[in-house]
């Protein structure tokens, strides 16, 4: 097991082979002299977090519900005046 060390800029620039440019990790950790474990960790490493995605789509979510919550109550309101409306001018004699 090998105990050497690789500068950020170096694994930064073996990820960005595997991400941006489509190389294999098995290629690319060839090529590099790494392992295939290293560079896999490296990869994932460098991935957005899920959580992170996740936590701002249901954000997302939230503001739209509340949205669409606020335009229902606006649109019941105005179904109600309108309703009232209906009734005292079908209640008042020509």
């Amino acid at each position: 097991m090998s105990n050497q060390r690789y500068t950020p800029e170096f694994k930064d620039e073996a990820v960005k082979q595997v991400t941006e440019r489509g190389y294999s990790i098995a290629e690319v950790a060839q090529r590099l002299g790494v392992s295939t474990h290293s560079l896999y960790k490296w990869v994932n490493a460098a991935a957005p977090d899920k959580s992170d995605v996740q936590e701002r789509e249901l954000l997302e979510a939230k503001r739209e519900i509340l949205k669409l919550k606020s335009q229902l109550q606006r649109t019941e309101e105005e179904r109600d005046i309108l309703k009232k409306a209906a009734r005292y001018f079908a209640s008042q004699p020509e």
